[in-house]
């Protein structure tokens, strides 16, 4: 087995082999069939995404025996030397701009440039990293990439187009490439690991192409190290989550499902299994948030496991269906709003395992915000008949709520009995409604006979005045029984003269117009 890297020993020597770029490649097989090669070409795009190998590719379709042609022959001398493991041409030039992109490294350039190809019909500068070249530079290749000889061609290759002058840009062919769609990244990986003989779990190649985020070079590399460390049974969907970093699928899985049941327990259980675990909490709640992400696309568009908008195992898929079946839309929408809100907290957080807990608060208790979102959330919940009373720490206590009636308010059957049943006597205040519920409902309404300091279903003998915080007296008081001073009406004028000092148990009457202490309204 030789021991050259996995993206070396499968680098395309033609542009039928490079995947994902056939706006690229088409136009330039087309321009080799038509004769209409340009003098100096721009390549620029991501990294690893096939810039520098396709200028190979264009150096050795221009230099076949049997070209300029869109496919090389590979056996003359040209294409052997350009070959994926072949010495190199003398006349193919490869220039890391960014150890020389001086002034002075240009000067040499154009110095040599006049000079014609040893053995091949071109001489080709692949000049790589071309943005790291300075502007002292780039004004000293003007003039020979404007004006080049016939057999001078030129490849810029860089990944930050705009920091090439726009004189340059303006007197070459710019061809952007892009990052490669995971579908296709992941047939060929899957082809490259036929070649190797190696054995990979349906759930690594995923894995394998989020990792690499649409770059065929690093997809490749991170390939490379699954498969120096596969065993007999090949690369497993556990060695690859965990020395990738990936959350395992079950602790989404039940993270998920805790969100869906109201469950904080087992909610708060799974922050301990990530942090206990080693794993990282904010590459947790990005992998949460990608299982949201496809949890929402499941709920909107039921075909997307046909359509392709989900790429995962079948097992996997067959428990998302599920779960995306047990939040309503609004709920599953906030809940994604909520982990995206915090991972971007959670950049330069002291304790993520706080952050961390924070979110699965935010999530699990929609009763705690009064926002829209918060709202439609617990509409959902209600909608599902989940059951969050009892004090449940995913919603809170839906039966009560604010402004609800105490726990020990059991109202009467005569609780709200007419007015008419029992005049209120002169004097108002709140001395004179409770006589009114103890005339007319018997002491079973919001405040008990018992609580004036009387005798529960006695009636209060009408006309009476009753003073406030003192006993109401029995319909028929005992002769011993000391009787309380009247209060005088507060629709009487108060004296001018000085007025008699009152009794030490009897309240000073509330002005007309002002509520007593105490008054229902």
């Amino acid at each position: 087995m030789s021991s050259l890297a996995l993206y070396r020993r499968y680098r395309p020597e033609s542009f039928a082999e490079v995947i994902g770029q056939e706006h690229v490649t088409d136009p330039l097989q087309q321009a080799l069939r038509n004769n209409r090669v340009n003098h100096a070409y721009l390549f620029s795009g991501p990294r690893g995404c096939g810039k520098t190998t396709s200028a190979r590719i264009l150096a050795r379709c221009l230099n076949c025996e049997q070209g300029p042609t869109p496919t090389p022959c590979g056996e003359c001398q040209s294409c052997r030397d350009l070959a994926r493991n072949g010495p190199g041409s003398i006349d193919v030039i490869e220039i890391d701009a960014a150890s020389h992109g001086g002034v002075d490294d240009a000067r040499e350039l154009r110095e040599k440039a006049f000079f014609g190809p040893a053995s091949s019909r071109y001489k080709i500068y692949i000049i790589d990293e071309a943005h790291m070249v300075t502007s002292a530079g780039f004004n000293a290749l003007l003039k020979v990439v404007e004006e080049p000889p016939e057999h001078l061609k030129f490849i810029f290759a860089t990944t930050e187009p705009e920091k090439v002058i726009g004189t340059i840009r303006s007197r070459t062919h710019h061809y952007p490439f892009r990052l490669v769609p995971p579908g296709t990244l992941r047939d060929y990986l899957g082809e490259v690991c036929g070649k190797e003989n190696i054995p990979v779990e349906e759930g690594v190649l995923p894995l394998v192409v989020r990792a690499g985020q649409g770059s065929v070079r690093d997809s490749m590399s991170v390939m490379d190290q699954l498969l120096a460390g596969a065993r007999e049974e090949g690369v497993t969907y556990a060695m690859a989550t965990s020395l990738l970093g990936y959350t395992d699928g079950s602790l989404l899985d039940s993270v998920v499902e805790a969100f869906a049941t109201g469950d904080g327990a087992a909610a708060f259980e799974v922050v301990d299994r990530v942090i206990e675990g080693g794993n990282d909490p904010r590459r947790f709640v990005a992998d949460l948030l990608e299982r949201l992400r496809d949890l929402v696309i499941l709920a909107a568009v039921p075909d997307a496991t046909e359509t392709g908008l989900i790429d995962a195992p079948a097992d996997v898929l067959e428990r998302m269906q599920a779960q995306a079946g047990a939040f309503g839309p609004a709920e599953l929408s906030r809940a994604a709003d909520l982990v995206n809100e915090g991972l971007t907290e959670m950049r330069g957080a002291t304790s993520p395992r706080l952050q961390l807990e924070l979110i699965c608060a935010r999530v699990l208790l929609p009763a705690a915000y009064g926002d829209e979102r918060s709202v439609m959330a617990r509409l959902d919940r209600l909608e599902r008949g989940v059951n969050f009373s009892g004090g449940n720490a995913a919603g809170g206590n839906f039966s009560g709520g604010v402004g609800a009636p105490a726990m020990g308010y059991v109202p009467g059957p005569d609780a709200h009995a007419p007015a008419a049943a029992a005049p209120i006597p002169p004097g108002g205040g709140a001395a004179a409604a409770r006589a009114a519920v103890r005339g007319g409902g018997g002491g079973a309404g919001p405040v008990g006979a018992a609580g004036a300091g009387g005798t529960a279903g006695q009636p209060v003998q009408q006309g009476q005045p009753v003073q406030q915080g003192q006993p109401v007296p029995a319909a028929q008081p005992t002769p011993s029984a000391p009787s309380a001073p009247p209060v005088q009406p507060p629709t009487q004028e108060p004296p001018v003269a000085s007025a008699p000092a009152a009794p030490p148990t009897a309240p000073a009457p509330a002005a007309p117009g002002t509520p007593a202490p105490g008054a229902w309204p």
